[in-house]
């Protein structure tokens, strides 16, 4: 699943029309509150401070230091803060992530986040049911009465109920939400369901699913290579005239340099040896991808237009009360890259295994204006940034708020998006008698 990379977001505040301010960044020192988000920055003496907020809490969240006039910095995440159009407003985003979050001055931290909280049992509910309560945007569509489950599991909760108790009850909550951004987390103890019918990736599948395609599908190949620590490989077929392109993750390319910037320059110079020689044809494998940086995606996206379009637009809810109420929807723009590009025709793998940042870079190559085609099977259906949301007794909440829209409004939250051609995807059946249906079906459509 996607734990985001983007999740210990790098975040960049950028305005239009911004005023004259102090050139060292003081001109946004402050409170701020975000729309939707649940969430108030600090800004001052050096430091960036977030406080996650529901309408009974407030938990600080993550920090980061100074490293220049408006940049932050914390365990890799680079954080640019820049003033709006006025002294009151400012818009904030993640180099990891993409689109911007608007923010209001206020002129003072909610009451509760200037008193400890409470770490009992029943706190630590309240707080866990309110943060889904006035951020999750999907109950309705996904049948889940969370009033409902609130009264089943409130009365179960007193001062001597145990860690593990209230781990296992979270769990039950959650899991109707059948969802992979969804996830309850206390120390080392994980726990989150996907889509029913789905494997969410792991380790062990792509090692699996990574030496099937190399014996099977790439045994013949003139040229294989690997990339961003074999996240991502690179082969020209037999007729040299198809690539095969297999992304396993948007994130983690430089384990040495855990940074959005590090992964960017891995990424890069894995696309200009793809292009180096472009081929006529290409087959991107999305079908075991775990997800991570939306913008890399949207970085690849740059690579293989000549004109820009739309990929789709973001926004969260942004009402606590009221779950149809949304931020304006932002349009992100892929924007062709001035290095070299690849027009040519597409060939998607898609399955039930890819999710997150694998689903929002298909979904990011549905209005490519040239040939693409996707085939396999249904993605995951999670799209969202995850919210960290930390609870009173240092457990955390994993969740989602964004919806990432499609050029008539809709969402593939839940379903997934689908394939044009519908093909078996490494079910056990294809293992046991060595087809690669979708793969091959790849070749044959691009040979059209």
């Amino acid at each position: 699943m996607r734990i985001l990379a983007a999740t210990a977001v790098v975040l960049t505040l950028t305005a239009s029309a911004a005023p004259a301010v102090a050139a060292d960044g003081t001109g946004t020192d402050g409170l701020w509150r975000m729309d939707g988000y649940g969430t108030v920055v600090a800004l001052g003496h050096g430091t960036y401070q977030e406080y996650q907020t529901t309408s009974i809490s407030c938990l600080k969240g993550d920090s980061a230091r100074q490293t220049g006039p408006w940049t932050y910095e914390a365990d890799g995440t680079v954080v640019t803060v820049r003033p709006g159009h006025d002294r009151d407003h400012a818009s904030l985003s993640a180099d990891s992530s993409v689109g911007h979050r608007r923010l209001h001055r206020i002129t003072a931290l909610p009451a509760a986040c200037t008193q400890p909280s409470p770490q009992d049992p029943p706190t630590t509910f309240d707080v866990f049911w309110q943060s889904f309560e006035e951020n999750y945007p999907f109950f309705a569509a996904k049948g889940v009465n969370w009033q409902a489950a609130r009264d089943r599991y409130r009365p179960l909760i007193h001062p001597g109920t145990t860690r593990a108790q209230l781990f296992d009850i979270f769990g039950r909550m959650v899991r109707p939400l059948h969802d992979a951004h969804v996830v309850v987390q206390d120390g080392d103890r994980y726990y989150g369901v996907g889509r029913p019918g789905t494997e969410i990736p792991s380790e062990e599948l792509d090692t699996k699913v990574k030496k099937f395609i190399v014996a099977r599908d790439l045994k013949n190949a003139t040229t294989r290579r690997d990339f961003a620590e074999g996240r991502i490989t690179y082969a020209e077929l037999p007729d040299s005239a198809t690539g095969y392109l297999r992304i396993s993750t948007f994130s983690g390319y430089d384990t040495k340099d855990r940074s959005y910037a590090a992964d960017l320059a891995e990424l890069d110079r894995a696309l200009s040896a793809v292009l180096a020689r472009p081929p006529h044809g290409l087959i991107i494998d999305l079908r075991v991808n775990g997800g991570g940086s939306d913008a890399l995606g949207i970085h690849i996206a740059e690579r293989l237009t000549d004109k820009p379009y739309i990929a789709y637009s973001k926004r969260a809810r942004n009402d606590p009360t009221d779950p149809t109420h949304h931020t304006r929807p932002e349009p992100i723009v892929v924007t062709p890259a001035a290095g070299p590009r690849y027009t040519g025709p597409i060939a998607v793998l898609t399955g039930g295994s890819t999710v997150s940042a694998g689903e929002t870079f298909t979904q990011a190559l549905i209005d490519r204006p040239y040939r693409t085609v996707r085939i396999g099977q249904p993605t995951q259906g999670v799209f969202s940034d995850v919210m960290n949301r930390k609870l009173p007794n240092g457990m955390v909440a994993w969740l989602p708020n964004e919806e990432y829209l499609n050029r008539t409004g809709h969402t593939y939250d839940g379903t997934g998006i689908p394939p044009r051609i519908t093909e078996p995807v490494f079910t056990e059946k294809e293992f046991a008698e060595n087809r690669d249906s979708a793969f091959d079906r790849a070749i044959t459509s691009l040979r059209r």
